[in-house]
């Protein structure tokens, strides 16, 4: 088959969390035989911070400078497969979302693909249901919703703005990018969180990392990601900014134990693991998770992560967490995720329903 993704950006990780994602799809469905195009415009200058210095082997990248390099790549893509508009491109987002769906025909299969559900469904909820002229009014319209995360309270949202076809295809890890290394003297540290500055995420990093730090000023936090120059830090966290992704294994591996932060919506969705989650359980490191509807699903609480619904309680992870606990911990998630979470299996789940959706295509047109 051959996909074409309308995206935020595959080289770049800067203001940018689906980039790994992208980067693990891609990949495995390249290695199923399958022909890859990544459009992705030149935006936020994410091009002056590319992760990846050539673009990958596995797909074709094409870097568009305004519309009209846009609509010249969607004229381009008649014919695949799959043409899919990602969500959260962070320009000409109304226009390509319309523009896809012209490529509508039996053979295309046309989708969205929502890397951001609790955005989306927020603004499509907020948006006038008697309009003509807004996304919401062009989710019906689409073969296909593929869901980064929400799973079942994600595709009932959907289901009440009129698509029932939404699957996810959760996010995952790449064994040949996230695998434990050494850890690094210099960057020690006893819980380590990794994530930009996002308005509806920052009260949370607040009330639980560094209500945390503040709790245990015995020990070390360290914070990575952009937007946080201008908060006021307990004095125990050190903040590290943007972290390539190339060196994500360095930080966490040379961590205690790795945090994750749901932002507010995802929370309140569940279901919605972030790349992080798997790539710090791939890199073999004790993970503490915020509490969050579904984590089950995904990794055994107590054996494969630790949870935490307050500072409090991370500060009480911490203390009873030993090193050689911390490693068992770390060695259970890493072969949970190598076992039921790598990219791999995304693509093969994403290829049974492409699969099915052009059977469903060609049954029709019989």
């Amino acid at each position: 088959m051959k996909l074409v993704l309308f995206g935020s950006s595959i080289v770049s990780a800067y203001w940018n969390g689906a980039a790994t994602y992208y980067r693990g799809i891609c990949k495995a469905m390249h290695a199923r035989g399958h022909e890859v195009i990544f459009v992705e415009p030149e935006l936020y200058e994410r091009q002056c911070h590319r992760d990846l210095a050539a673009d990958p082997p596995y797909a074709v990248v094409r870097v568009c400078r305004d519309w009209d390099d846009l609509a010249r790549e969607l004229d381009r893509a008649r014919g695949a497969e799959l043409v899919a508009k990602c969500s959260g491109v962070g320009g000409w987002d109304l226009e390509l979302a319309r523009g896809v769906l012209e490529l509508q025909r039996p053979g295309t299969l046309v989708a969205f693909w929502d890397v951001d559900a609790p955005q989306t469904l927020g603004e499509a909820f907020g948006e006038d249901p008697a309009a003509t002229d807004t996304f919401r009014a062009l989710i019906p319209r689409y073969d296909l919703i593929l869901l980064y995360g929400g799973g079942p309270p994600v595709q009932r949202a959907y289901a009440r703005l009129g698509q029932s076809a939404a699957h996810p295809i959760y996010n995952a890890v790449d064994p040949d990018d996230y695998f434990p290394v050494p850890a690094d003297p210099a960057r020690a540290c006893d819980l380590i969180f990794m994530g930009n500055r996002m308005p509806d995420r920052e009260e949370r990093v607040r009330s639980l990392f560094f209500r945390a730090a503040e709790l245990a000023p015995e020990l070390r936090f360290i914070l990575g990601g952009e937007g946080w120059g201008g908060c006021q830090l307990p004095p125990n966290v050190q903040w590290i900014g943007h972290v390539p992704t190339a060196e994500h294994r360095a930080w966490n591996c040379s961590a205690r134990v790795v945090l994750n932060v749901n932002r507010d919506a995802m929370a309140a969705y569940g279901y919605s693991p972030p790349t992080r989650v798997f790539e710090a359980a791939g890199c073999g490191c004790c993970l503490i998770t915020d509490a969050w509807q579904g984590v089950e699903a995904f990794l055994e609480p107590g054996r494969d992560v630790l949870v935490a619904a307050s500072a409090e309680e991370i500060v009480g992870h911490l203390r009873a967490t030993s090193p050689k606990r911390a490693q068992e911990i770390g060695a259970a998630a890493r072969a949970r995720v190598l076992a039921d979470h790598t990219y791999t299996g995304r693509a093969e789940l994403l290829e049974q329903v492409l699969e099915a959706a052009l059977d469903d295509q060609r049954a029709i047109a019989l």
